[in-house]
């Protein structure tokens, strides 16, 4: 989303460029060029270097865009091309899936058996509304590390439909198609919550299957882990903890 941010930034530069150069140029043939000022007009009927230059110029501003454009699309689906000393080791896999009901099912094949199912809270389930926005609070959350290179596999159930997995915060929105097993990344920097939502129109209930992705530090995220292989209401009880998973000292009675 860094990447996302800098491109569109410097394409508002280059267009705000052109619409000066364009309206500069507008003004000056408006105040040189009107009837008054030149009562005989001029009978020129062409101009080479003008033509040349207002073909090529383009050219040269599409090609400027494109270079950053094609490199933005290929860190999309290249974390090297975005994270300095990247580490494919350190990636954490999970896989989600767009169920028909119109709900996700989220898994974690590097923390053992972890799977589970995530639905929107209703509005009678919602007890905070601060903190359980309505139609994007979900029972159980995606959870994952800070700092660690996410790399989401996303698809849908085999006689589903097709949703798309979004979350736009955080710069990422790909397909979830029946049979196929689509492939992005993510690294979330800051602790919070983080929001999205099926932007496939995938049904009756499309608007209806959330996505809450909850962001904690590398040591909440291995707590949890290690409790939602056995206990997954636990697990997320661990995580309201404000105090967090306690250290080896304090588990010790220590100081």
């Amino acid at each position: 989303m860094t990447m996302i941010h800098a491109f569109n930034n410097g394409l508002l530069l280059v267009v705000t460029a052109i619409t000066i150069l364009v309206l500069a140029l507008l003004v000056i043939v408006m105040v040189r060029f009107n009837a008054r000022r030149n009562p005989v007009p001029s009978k020129t009927s062409h101009n080479t270097l003008i033509e040349v230059v207002w073909t090529v110029a383009p050219i040269l501003i599409l090609v400027g865009i494109a270079i950053p454009s094609f490199s933005l699309l290929i860190a999309q689906h290249d974390p090297a091309r975005a994270i300095p000393n990247y580490n494919p080791e350190d990636t954490l896999t999970i896989k989600a899936t767009g169920m028909a009901a119109w709900y996700w099912t989220y898994d974690y094949p590097d923390n053992g058996d972890i799977q589970f199912e995530s639905f929107m809270l209703t509005e009678d389930q919602i007890t905070d509304p601060a903190t359980q926005p309505r139609l994007l609070a979900v029972d159980n959350n995606l959870v994952v590390p800070t700092g660690t290179v996410v790399r989401m596999l996303v698809t849908a159930e085999p006689l589903g439909v097709i949703h798309s997995f979004t979350v736009p915060s955080l710069g990422f929105k790909i397909d979830a198609i029946p049979g196929r097993l689509n492939e992005t990344w993510f690294l979330v920097e800051r602790e919070g919550m983080y929001y999205g939502q099926c932007s496939e129109l995938c049904g009756r209930n499309h608007a209806f299957m959330p996505i809450a992705l909850q962001a904690v530090s590398p040591e909440k995220y291995a707590a949890w882990a290690e409790l939602a292989a056995t206990d997954l209401e636990a697990a997320y009880e661990l995580l309201d903890d404000p105090a967090g998973p306690a250290t080896e000292d304090e588990a010790a009675g220590g100081v």
